[in-house]
């Protein structure tokens, strides 16, 4: 076994394509796995092999375990698509993933769940997530949980209001967060190949309120401060509707995130990347019209 040798699921997401950069710039065999390999075309190097694999096809999945010493995974959804549900995913996929990892004889397996989801297990996302980590924790497998507090990619729903020129938040806005750049967040999974902590909570190196992440969203489109709050008893409401009227293929991503609104998401502060850069970024990346 190469004790080096690294396998990263959910290698085509956010996250994932970070995972990949950082395992080809520490020199470490890298196998990058997924449904569909084009979107890494970008990434190319001698340490890297791309391997299209269906994770509900457990020879394809064992096939790309040979060898291989840690695996990394960041499967799950995002926003509903192609008709899988968070627990075709988010749970099943990654316990498919685990079981073969487990006959190939692989060390370590790195899941990256979410801060505080062993207690929102009431969340669609959550309790598929927390199934899924239940069942690494009693594999007998060397572990590490990484819990984020939110990636910067979560934080554009922010910049889409501030585009229009208004924020709107529940409550007064004072609960803090300190989200984290794929970047710095890739480095901490690294990381973890090599270090014995079992639950790693980390965020950004910035602690922010919901009102300065929305003054940040405002200032980066050079818009006059206008952020507009409403009663929390909206926010319960419209989660509840959801609930009712929509299936959990519509409501699961916005279910989270007004539910981690109402909590205070701060982890150990890393990282080097700031939120207003991030958020200057991607409107630098916009046609011009939209700008």
């Amino acid at each position: 076994m190469n004790i080096n040798k690294v396998v990263i699921a959910g290698s085509t997401g956010y996250l994932g394509k970070y995972m990949v950069k950082e395992s080809i710039q520490r020199g470490l065999p890298t196998i990058a796995v997924a449904r569909n390999t084009n979107k890494l075309s970008e990434v190319n190097s001698p340490n890297l092999l791309k391997l299209r694999v269906d994770f509900n096809k457990p020879t394809t999945i064992s096939s790309a375990l040979v060898g291989v010493d840690t695996v990394i995974s960041s499967l799950g959804i995002t926003r509903q698509k192609d008709g899988l549900t968070y627990m075709d995913v988010d749970y099943q996929a990654n316990a498919n993933l685990l079981k073969e990892a487990k006959k190939a004889g692989v060390r370590k397996f790195i899941y990256i769940s979410v801060l505080n989801g062993q207690n929102m297990r009431q969340l669609k996302i959550c309790e598929a997530k927390e199934r899924f980590v239940d069942e690494l924790k009693a594999s007998g497998l060397e572990y590490s949980i990484i819990r984020p507090t939110g990636f910067f990619s979560d934080m554009k729903d922010f910049l889409d209001m501030a585009a229009k020129g208004k924020i709107y938040l529940f409550g007064d806005g004072k609960k803090q967060m300190n989200p984290i750049h794929g970047e710095d967040l890739a480095k901490v999974c690294l990381d973890a190949v090599e270090t014995d902590k079992q639950e790693i909570e980390v965020g950004g190196p910035e602690v922010l309120s919901h009102r300065q992440i929305a003054q940040i969203a405002l200032q980066a489109y050079n818009k006059p401060i206008n952020i507009k709050h409403l009663p929390d008893w909206i926010r319960r409401f419209v989660i509840q509707v959801m609930r009712i009227f929509t299936t959990s293929k519509t409501y699961g991503s916005i279910e989270f995130f007004l539910t981690a609104m109402e909590n205070d998401m701060v982890g150990i502060s890393y990282g080097k990347h700031k939120l207003n850069d991030f958020f200057k970024s991607q409107i630098s990346s916009l046609p011009h019209t939209k700008r």
